[in-house]
């Protein structure tokens, strides 16, 4: 993969996972966040650049989807469930 696919890859990682933890809905946002890492490490070994184009688009896409999921799970919100305000044990 050359160099600047790889950044372009990473940058979508990034940003699809930072978008995806802005969803109010703790289920939706844990679902979200599980499928991009799968999905991702799912074609980690893909080598051809013209699938890689055509993941690369994809996913452009789905962060698409994915920004007005959050923008319209954010207009419906609801109270948060137990199990988020919870505190984490600090270490």
């Amino acid at each position: 993969m050359a160099a600047s696919s790889r950044a372009q890859v990473l940058d979508l990682y990034r940003a699809m996972l930072r978008e995806s933890k802005h969803f109010s809905a703790y289920s939706y946002r844990t679902y979200a966040i599980r499928r991009i890492r799968d999905a991702f490490r799912e074609n980690k070994n893909v080598k051809d650049p013209v699938e890689i184009q055509t993941l690369v688009n994809k996913a452009k896409r789905d962060l698409g989807i994915i920004r007005r999921q959050v923008y319209i799970s954010q207009l419906y919100s609801t109270d948060k469930l137990i199990i988020e305000n919870q505190e984490r044990p600090q270490t």
